[in-house]
C-alpha cells in the first residue's frame, strides 16, 4: 500500500457499505447543495465499530466531521480539482481496480483458490532453459521455437547437463551465469503456464515444452520440500554507515557484540542497547512473523530459516543494509485453508488465472445480455483486413454507409459497424501479429463482442450494484480530498520556508533537547572489568589503551560507547544523573555500568534543522486548523437541527 492508498483507506473511514434502506430527507445544505440523512446514518454506522476516539461516536461531534469533510470536498471541486487529469487518470485506474471484484465466477474461482493453496503447501527447487518467441508470432515462428525447445528438452532427458544446455541455449540472460537456477519457489512467484508445468513434473524430470508469455520453456524439478511456514526471529542490527570508509568499524561493532553474546551475555538487552534498528531494539530485537519471499533481503531470510533450533542464534551476516546476528524465537506451521482463501482469491484477481474467471463471465454475460449480433456485417468489416494489418496500414474506408447501423445490440445499446471499424483500427499495434489472417479476423470478432458486453456491464455496475455506487463516491471525494490537502497544507507545510521558520520562532520553546552528557559508558556483566575500568577513567587513560587492557585474546570484556547522551536515553542506567567526571559503577538488569562524563551539554533549543520533522508535523496541524475556520467562513451551510433530532432518535435506539 502506497502513501496516498493509506491515506485514503483512513479518509473513506468517513463513508461505508450498509445497504440498509432509510428514509432519505436533508440533513444539511452548503452553498444550498442538499446532504441526506442516509448517506450520514450509513456512514455513521458503518464506522461505529472502527472508531477509537469515544468522542467522534457521539453524534454531534460526528457531525462536525462529516461537515468539515464535504466542505473540503466542496473546496476542491471549486478549485477544479476533479477536471485535473492526474485525478481522472487515478479516478479510472481506481474504478478498473473495484469492478475487477464483479466479474468473478465464484465456482472457477473456488477451484483456482483451492489449487493455488494446495501449492502453496510445497515449494519447488528448479531450473529452466527459455527459447523467446512472442505470444503473437506467426505460425512458422512459434513451430521453430517449439522444435528448437522440444530437441533441447530430447538431449536433457537424454542426460546431458540440464546446467550447461542452459548455458548454450537459454535465451533467459541470466542463465549464463546461473545456468538456468531459480532455487526454490512456490505458488503465484512465477507466471502461471510456468507454475503449471513446475508443480506437474516430478522430482529429477524435465517438463514437456511449456509456453508462457515470453516464450516456451522446459523445467526441471530438482527438489520439493514442505513450505517452511513462518518464523518469528530477533535481530540485533549494526546499520551500513553512508560513508564507506566507516564500514569497517560497523562490521567490528557487529562482531564485538557477537562476542559478548557467546560470553553469555542477553541477547534482548544487547539488541536494546546497541541494534540500530530503531523500531525493534526497544523490544528486544523482535521482529513480525517472515515467510519465505517475505522480505526484501535474501541473506537475511535464509539466515533466519537456516537456524534448527528455537533459542539460536546466527553468526554475524551481512544484508543489503547493514548486518546482523538473527536469534530464532518461534516457528509457525502453514495457516489453514479459510484463513488465507481472502489473500489467495485477491492475488488469482491479478495473475493470468484471472483469464479463465474472464472467460467464464464473458459466457455469463452472454446469458445475462444475450446481445443481437450482425456476424454478417462484422464479417463484411473484417474482409478488409489484409496481411498489410501488421504494418498498421489499416484505414477506415470513406464510404461507411453500409456499416452506418447497429452491428451489436445489448438491451438498448446500439453499436455501430463504424464502431467496430473503429476497433479494428485501434486494434493494429496490439494484434497484427496474430496469424494466419482468419484467426486474427476471428479474434478481431470475438474480441469487439465480449468487450462491448464487459463495457456494458461495467458501465452499468452502479445500476446493478449499490454498493459499488457507494465506494466509487467514496473514493472520488477520497482523491480529491487528498489531492486538496497536499495542496492547500502538505505542501505549503514543506515549500513554505518563511512561513515553517516564523512558525518555528514563535514555537521554539516546544523544541528543546534535554541536558546531554559528552562522555564514555562503558558496560559489562563483569564488576570486574566495570571496576578496572573506572579506575583506568580515574587515571586519565584513552579508550584504546582501556579496550587493548581487558578486551584480550579475542575476548569482549568491556564494552565502551562514546558520544553525545541525552538525558534518560537507553544507554544510560536509569538511575544514573548526568555528572561531569567519572560515575560510580550502576546495575542494571545483567549488566554493570560506569560513566565518564566529560562535559555537560545544558539544555538548549533546538534548531529548526534539527527539529525540522516535528515542526513540520505541528505547522501542518496549524495550518489546517486555521484553514477550516476560512472554509466556514467561505461555505454558507446549514444544518437541518429538526432532521438531525430525528436521526439521533433513530440511532440511539
Amino acid at each position: 500500500m502506497n502513501f496516498k492508498q493509506f491515506l485514503l483507506a483512513g479518509t473513506l473511514l468517513l463513508s461505508g457499505l450498509s445497504l440498509t434502506a432509510q428514509k432519505k430527507e436533508v440533513l444539511f445544505t452548503i452553498d444550498n447543495q442538499p446532504y441526506y440523512t442516509d448517506e450520514f446514518v450509513r456512514v455513521y454506522n458503518k464506522n461505529l465499530d472502527l472508531v477509537k476516539d469515544e468522542s467522534q461516536k457521539d453524534l454531534d461531534n460526528y457531525l462536525e466531521l462529516y461537515l468539515a469533510y464535504k466542505l473540503k470536498v466542496n473546496k476542491a471541486y471549486k478549485l477544479g480539482l476533479d477536471k485535473e487529469p492526474k485525478y481522472i487518470n487515478e479516478l479510472k485506474s481506481y474504478r478498473t481496480q473495484l469492478s475487477k471484484n464483479y466479474l468473478t465466477d465464484t465456482e472457477i474461482t473456488e477451484e483456482l483458490i483451492r489449487e493455488a493453496y494446495d501449492r502453496s503447501l510445497k515449494e519447488i527447487k528448479a531450473s529452466h532453459i527459455l527459447i523467446r518467441v512472442d505470444e503473437n508470432a506467426s505460425a512458422q515462428d512459434t513451430l521453430k521455437a517449439y522444435q528448437k525447445i522440444q530437441s533441447i528438452r530430447e538431449r536433457a532427458v537424454k542426460g546431458e547437463d540440464f546446467g550447461k544446455l542452459a548455458q548454450e541455449f537459454s535465451e533467459d540472460p541470466s542463465a549464463k551465469e546461473n545456468k538456468g537456477y531459480l532455487g526454490y519457489f512456490s505458488v503465484f512467484r512465477m507466471v502461471y503456464p510456468f507454475e503449471n508445468g513446475a508443480y506437474s513434473t516430478k522430482v529429477g524430470e524435465v517438463s514437456e515444452p511449456v509456453r508462457s508469455r515470453f516464450g516456451y520453456h522446459v523445467i526441471k524439478v530438482n527438489d520439493v520440500r514442505d513450505n517452511r511456514g513462518e518464523i518469528t526471529v530477533a535481530h540485533i542490527m549494526i546499520s551500513k554507515p553512508q560513508d564507506v570508509s566507516k564500514a569497517a568499524e560497523a562490521n567490528e561493532k557487529i562482531n564485538t557484540i557477537y562476542k559478548k553474546l557467546q560470553q553469555g551475555e542477553s541477547f534482548e538487552s544487547l539488541a536494546t542497547q546497541f541494534s540500530e534498528d530503531k523500531s525493534s531494539a526497544p523490544k528486544g530485537g523482535l521482529l513480525a512473523r517472515i515467510a519465505s519471499g517475505q522480505l526484501n533481503s535474501e541473506a537475511f531470510e535464509e539466515a533466519a530459516f537456516s537456524i534448527k533450533n528455537v533459542g539460536e542464534y546466527t553468526q554475524p551476516i551481512e544484508s543489503e543494509f547493514g548486518w546482523h546476528i538473527i536469534k530464532l524465537l518461534e516457528r509457525h506451521p502453514i495457516k489453514p485453508f479459510e484463513e488465507v482463501k481472502t489473500d489467495f482469491e485477491n492475488r488469482i484477481k491479478r495473475d493470468e488465472r484471472s483469464k479463465k474467471i474472464e472467460e467464464s463471465m464473458n459466457n455469463r454475460l452472454e446469458k445475462k445480455y444475450k446481445p443481437v449480433v450482425d456476424y454478417k456485417l462484422l464479417e463484411k468489416a473484417t474482409k478488409l483486413v489484409s496481411e498489410d494489418y501488421e504494418s498498421e496500414k489499416f484505414e477506415i474506408p470513406e464510404d461507411i454507409d453500409l456499416f452506418n447501423k447497429s452491428a451489436m445490440i445489448i438491451q438498448k445499446k446500439h453499436i455501430s459497424g463504424v464502431e467496430f471499424l473503429n476497433y479494428i483500427q485501434s486494434q493494429q499495434n496490439a494484434m497484427r501479429k496474430i496469424r494466419p489472417l482468419e484467426k486474427l479476423r476471428q479474434e478481431l470478432t470475438d474480441n469487439f463482442v465480449s468487450s462491448n458486453l464487459n463495457a456494458y456491464y461495467d458501465e452499468n455496475l452502479e445500476n446493478e450494484f449499490p454498493e459499488f455506487g457507494y465506494v466509487m463516491n467514496e473514493y472520488k471525494e477520497g482523491l480529491l480530498l487528498f489531492d486538496l490537502m497536499e495542496k492547500e497544507i502538505w505542501q505549503r507545510a514543506q515549500n513554505d520556508s518563511l512561513g515553517l521558520e516564523a512558525f518555528y520562532n514563535l514555537n521554539k520553546d516546544n523544541y528543546k533537547w534535554n541536558q546531554r552528557l559528552d562522555g564514555v559508558v562503558a558496560s559489562s556483566v563483569n564488576r570486574d572489568f566495570v571496576e578496572q575500568t573506572k579506575k583506568y577513567f580515574e587515571q586519565g587513560e584513552s579508550i584504546d589503551f582501556i579496550k587493548k587492557e581487558l578486551n584480550r585474546d579475542a575476548v569482549v570484556n568491556i564494552m565502551l560507547d562514546e558520544g553525545l547522551f541525552e538525558e534518560k536515553s537507553n544507554a544510560l542506567p536509569k538511575a544514573y544523573k548526568l555528572t561531569k567526571g567519572v560515575s560510580d559503577i550502576y546495575k542494571e538488569g545483567d549488566y554493570y555500568y560506569v560513566i565518564l562524563g566529560r562535559e555537560i551539554v545544558p539544555t538548549s533549543i533546538k534548531t529548526l534543522e534539527e527539529a525540522r520533522g516535528r515542526v513540520i508535523s505541528d505547522y501542518q496541524q496549524y495550518l489546517e486548523a486555521n484553514w477550516m475556520d476560512a472554509l466556514k467562513e467561505e461555505f454558507s451551510y446549514k444544518v437541518n437541527n429538526r432532521v438531525l433530532k430525528r436521526v439521533k432518535k433513530q440511532l440511539n435506539r
